[in-house]
């Protein structure tokens, strides 16, 4: 493969590159998660946010000139990246720039659609002087080095290389599906379609979009400026450039795999609130699919400082004990029972209370003789004592919010009690 054969090349070939992580999405079908939060900011796996990935990845693959593309309650996530991601030298031209939704001089609006929000920023794009721009969504997890991706690419002679994974075919309406020949050339592209096109030899799979695109600079600039001036456009990447680019250029296919494996690896759209809780759900196994451990190729994020979790009481009526989970930092299991859940950090457990099968963000206090099963539960909550969640489906609609598969979402407003802070 070309990256095998010239990774100095490479090497040039990321520094050469600009990404652009879109992170301006509500997010909505994360239902109450992203009421004050954008989507890209929501805590995922005990001390992570969405963002970290994306931007872990563009770190570990070289590539240190990052643009942040912001807009729907953005603060958060500012405050996150302003926090954990300005170790990058300005001097040497490393940067991860926080691009917040402007107005301009000429089109006073908001970001009308993916392809919109990059248009309405290609002065900001030139002063940087790329020579491939790699557009990433911000709200997905996976570990990806995106050098093979841009020397494929380049390689190729593309003027557009979409990263792409396979999927059961029940679940691609959700994403862009793609029907590409054997030399990975795509012939067609449809953004969410109903009944989604299977891959030639596989009935029950489709090839579908990552959200990940590298286009050649100026071929980027050029297809954006007709995507402007089309009046019936969505001034979308996946409903109108793409498939306008793949009617009159070179468009291709990266099948995203394990270099070592060469299987396909793991990628996930947390899309939802049960995609969210299957995916935390996940990481607590004995070896999950996604390595969190692995020190090749870190996840690096803001963390605060605090103290070790800790369990207090061991008698026979209180006993505190986290068993299958996972715990973090400043974490207190005080005469209680956790199991097969995964707490973020500052998460308070009581005396008598039982947790199972459950997500808590972080700075939650569960109280004295709680009964928590199967539930996702929002930063800053404090669970009164005695509450059941979890047992009682038809008492749990009435209060909270209970997804398609079942799990509970627990907010604070839902418990009547103000939102402070949302990190």
């Amino acid at each position: 493969m070309f990256l095998e054969r010239n990774p100095r090349f490479v090497s040039r070939l990321t520094r050469d590159t600009l990404a652009l992580i879109l992170a301006g999405g509500r997010g909505g079908r994360l239902a109450n998660l992203t009421d004050w939060r954008t989507k890209p900011a929501v805590p995922f796996g005990g001390k992570f946010r969405l963002i970290d990935f994306p931007l872990s990845n563009c770190i570990n693959s070289g590539i240190r000139r990052v643009a942040v593309l912001t807009q729907y309650k953005a603060h958060s996530l500012i405050q996150h990246i302003q926090r954990g991601w300005g170790f990058l030298r300005g001097e040497f031209g490393e940067f991860v720039e926080i691009v917040p939704a402007q107005q301009r001089l000429d089109k006073p609006l908001w970001y009308a659609g993916t392809a919109d929000a990059v248009y309405q920023n290609i002065d900001i794009i030139k002063a940087h002087k790329p020579s491939y721009v790699l557009i990433l969504a911000g709200d997905h997890v996976y570990k990806m080095d995106y050098g093979a991706l841009i020397a494929r690419h380049v390689e190729s002679g593309a003027d557009v290389t979409i990263g792409c994974v396979q999927m059961p075919r029940q679940k691609a309406s959700a994403f862009g599906v793609m029907t590409a020949d054997s030399e990975g050339r795509v012939l067609k592209f449809t953004e969410k379609p109903k009944e989604p096109e299977p891959m030639p030899g596989h009935p029950d799979t489709a090839l579908v979009s990552m959200g990940i695109y590298v286009f050649n600079r100026e071929y980027l600039f050029q297809k954006l400026r007709e995507d402007a001036e089309d009046l019936d456009s969505a001034r979308d990447f996946g409903k109108d450039l793409i498939p306008a680019a793949i009617a009159t250029d070179k468009v291709m296919v990266f099948p995203f795999s394990d270099p070592r494996s060469g299987k396909q690896a793991y990628w996930r759209d947390v899309g939802t609130v049960d995609a969210f809780y299957e995916a935390n759900q996940e990481l607590i196994g004995e070896s999950p699919e996604l390595n969190l451990y692995d020190e090749e190729w870190p996840i690096w994020t803001y963390q605060a400082q605090l103290p070790p979790a800790k369990f207090i009481y061991d008698n026979e009526q209180m006993r505190g004990m986290a068993v299958d989970s996972m715990v973090s930092g400043g974490d207190i299991i005080a005469g209680a029972l956790v199991r097969h859940s995964l707490l973020f950090s500052q998460v308070v457990v009581n005396p008598q209370a039982v947790v199972e099968d459950a997500v808590i963000l972080p700075d939650v206090v569960v109280g004295e003789g709680c009964k928590i099963r199967r539930a996702v539960i929002d930063e800053g909550c404090r669970i009164p004592p005695g509450t059941i969640i979890g047992h009682d489906r038809e008492a749990d609609r009435r209060r909270f919010y209970v997804s398609p598969k079942g799990v509970v979402l627990v907010t604070a407003e839902m418990l009547g009690q103000e939102v402070t802070h949302v990190r």
